[in-house]
């Protein structure tokens, strides 16, 4: 029988995932380190061209600005961890640091899709409705539509955290290599209906009408795509792809965390969980500025005049 610890007492949680990996550590710490410093640089230099080129102050440029600035705070929170992590032989961690940790990651993962349904919505404007865009969306209907985004769901998310951290807990080991909010609740000791009840009004009053969004604005892309003109599928193509990858990496990681946090994983092996529990927290941050960076011909055109400019400037 467990014993019953109220949650004031709970002082730190064991983040069991972790497992000896002997000496294979220090290459482990140095492809995350890697990683990390990949996924720094290039959306440090991403948001830098766009706010410093005025050509660039343009709706999406502005949503894929405050993509990659969320993308910087969702890998800045969870590689420095990771890393200690990696090199420490107790995986432990503060409760108050891990109630943090999980408010940064519901803030992350929201503003991410929350991000990527504004972005939807911005191409089916400038797809179906061209004439109209530039009064539809103007830079300061983006600017309070950004804004909207971060400070609704740091709100949201605070609050859900609230309902977190009145449950009284009869454990603290989380099997996890970071702390997420359904491990924390799985270890409460009263009834959590109430709190499960209020997530599932979350999803279905907060995320389905941003996936709804998201399926309504592609439905009327392709629909204007195959009634229209070759030119206008060209655009279709070459505006909406690098979004389409962009949502569906995204979607993939999601369905990863959803499938860990409601199935039973116990027959898969534990490298492999790690893989899925790690994955929409690492692969879009790392693939969508380089996804952007490539695809979109003004971004990598000011980008390579600025590394060409660099290198005549020191050739000269």
């Amino acid at each position: 029988m467990k014993k019953k610890i109220n949650s004031t007492q709970v002082t730190y949680f064991t983040l069991s995932a972790y497992f000896d990996t002997g000496h294979f550590k220090y290459l482990y710490f140095m492809i995350i380190i890697s990683l990390y410093l990949i996924i720094a640089c290039a959306s440090v230099l991403l948001i830098v061209v766009i706010c410093m080129n005025r050509s660039l102050h343009e709706p999406m440029y502005m949503f894929l600005c405050s993509l990659f600035v969320n993308e910087l705070y969702g890998s800045t929170w969870l590689f420095p961890f990771l890393l200690v992590q990696i090199l420490s032989d107790v995986h432990t961690i503060s409760a108050p640091l891990c109630f943090f940790q999980i408010y940064c990651l519901y803030v992350y993962a929201n503003v991410e899709i929350f991000t990527l349904g504004a972005m939807s919505y911005d191409r089916y404007v400038a797809i179906c409705f061209p004439l109209q865009y530039s009064i539809r969306m103007t830079c300061h209907k983006v600017a309070k539509i950004i804004t909207f985004i971060w400070v609704c769901n740091a709100g949201n998310v605070a609050a859900l955290m609230s309902i977190a951290l009145l449950l009284p807990l009869c454990g603290n080991i989380i099997n996890k290599v970071y702390c997420d909010n359904h491990s924390v609740t799985k270890l409460a000791c009263s009834d959590t209906t109430f709190s499960d009840i209020l997530g599932i009004v979350y999803l279905f009053t907060v995320i389905f009408p941003v996936i709804i969004l998201i399926l309504f604005s592609y439905m009327k892309i392709l629909k204007v795509c195959f009634s229209g003109s070759k030119q206008t599928r060209q655009k279709a193509v070459s505006t909406c792809t690098p979004h389409l990858i962009s949502l569906l990496n995204f979607s993939l990681g999601s369905f990863f965390e959803i499938t860990q946090s409601r199935f039973l994983m116990s027959h898969v092996p534990n490298m492999l969980r790690i893989f899925m529990s790690l994955y929409w927290l690492m692969c879009p941050p790392l693939f969508n500025p380089v996804l952007y960076g490539l695809k979109v011909t003004t971004i990598r055109s000011i980008c390579i005049s600025l590394a060409f400019g660099k290198r005549r400037s020191i050739s000269g």
